[in-house]
């Protein structure tokens, strides 16, 4: 089969590799119809995240039709011709963990739990196409995917939505949602989102829909403010103003009553000598990310207020606010999205009418593009908000 695959930092190429197969009785293999390139496939791609290995099949986002199950999968769960979506953590559905819906944390999927270990302090779940600090799965930026565990994670898509309307169940949207969920909304809070890009996107509108009074969006790229405007947001563009300044004056001088952080390991700032002293640290491997987002978050929150991080961050960082967040009494939460938690209840938002997942996809391109939707992707060319992937 045909899969895009990791080949070193900086590059991807789309290789011919093994049709996956039945491992595991609870295993099943879906024919993807659709996928999607991530923003944190780009951390793998820039080599901030440890363990790839030439030939990793990339990707997280994925849907399609079971094409053969295991044995041990019960017929009312999951059947050939079944049409799904598949779920980023790969969750085993029996552990203490996934008993509290703590889905990411599942501590039976990773086989490499050890590394994780050392990493992390406890392993974390499996990933699809994440490195082999969270498994070694391969992902399903290809034309098929093995499911392990599929009595637990696929969501089967019974109606006629198209596959680019649930294709982000998969990941990002549950992951805004969860941003925003996080943060107790009430309905007077004004919400700032840190990152415009998909999953920023989909916490402004879930910060919306939870019934935030006002919702703030916060980048550089006038395409991605834009796109925030026209769903209803207020955009802020850190290259042109001092971003708590501006939110002081949004906010009658008190701050942001929640801030989500959607950007992670790799932010830029506003101001270039800053921005230079995380690049060279995070370059020279003296800390593993560039936690601007973070760190403005956190000082511009109102006291008392939350800050809720779902960007990705992987290691060490460097000059954390722990004064300003102990001090003055923020919440801090935070997590890899428990995906399966979100599933039914987005997907009958998105048959309702509140969300409409469809309006961030810029760009649809065959499997075996790939390579140059990355690099629209990465380098912000065209106005590449989201790219969809037909294999």
């Amino acid at each position: 089969m045909r899969a895009n695959t990791w080949s070193g930092r900086n590059k991807v190429e789309v290789r011919d590799v093994p049709d996956p197969k039945i491992l595991n009785h609870r295993d099943a293999i879906v024919r993807i119809t659709s996928t999607a390139i991530c923003g944190s496939d780009l951390h793998l791609v820039d080599g901030y995240v440890p363990t790839m290995q030439d030939g990793d099949v990339l990707g997280h986002e994925f849907m399609g039709e079971v094409i053969e199950v295991g044995s041990g999968v019960p017929g009312d769960k999951l059947r050939v011709g079944d049409r799904v979506v598949v779920p980023f953590p790969i969750a085993c559905g029996a552990c203490a963990a996934c008993a509290a819906e703590l889905y990411s944390c599942c501590e039976n999927t990773n086989p490499n739990a050890g590394i994780a270990e050392k990493m992390f302090g406890h392993p974390v779940a499996g990933i699809f196409g994440y490195s082999h600090l969270t498994g070694g799965f391969a992902g399903g930026q290809a034309q098929y995917a093995r499911v392990p565990f599929a009595d637990v994670g696929p969501l089967k898509i019974e109606s006629e939505l198209t596959d680019e309307q649930v294709l982000f169940l998969s990941d990002i949207l549950p992951t805004g949602y969860m941003g925003a969920e996080m943060c107790d909304i009430q309905p007077s809070d004004v919400v700032a989102v840190w990152g415009a890009g998909p999953v920023g996107q989909f916490a402004m509108d879930s910060a919306r829909v939870l019934g935030a009074a006002k919702v703030i969006a916060i980048d550089k790229e006038p395409y991605r403010l834009q796109m925030a405007e026209q769903a209803g947001h207020i955009p802020v563009n850190f290259d042109d103003v001092d971003v708590r300044s501006r939110l002081l004056e949004l906010t009658g001088g008190r701050g942001p009553d929640k801030c989500i952080d959607a950007v992670g390991l790799e932010a830029t700032h506003g101001s270039a000598h800053i921005a230079a002293y995380d690049r060279v640290k995070q370059a020279v491997r003296s800390e593993t990310e560039r936690p601007h987002a973070l760190r403005q978050a956190i000082l511009s929150c109102r006291s008392g207020g939350v800050v809720s991080v779902i960007g990705v961050y992987g290691g060490l960082l460097d000059k954390f606010p722990a004064g300003a967040w102990m001090n003055r009494s923020l919440t801090l939460r935070t997590g890899q999205c428990h995906v399966q938690r979100y599933m039914k209840p987005l997907l009958q938002r998105i048959e309702r009418g509140e969300l409409d997942p469809t309006r961030i996809i810029t760009h649809t391109l065959p499997l075996d593009e790939a390579e140059r939707g990355f690099d629209m992707f990465k380098n912000k060319q065209d106005n590449c908000e989201k790219v969809v992937l037909k294999p």
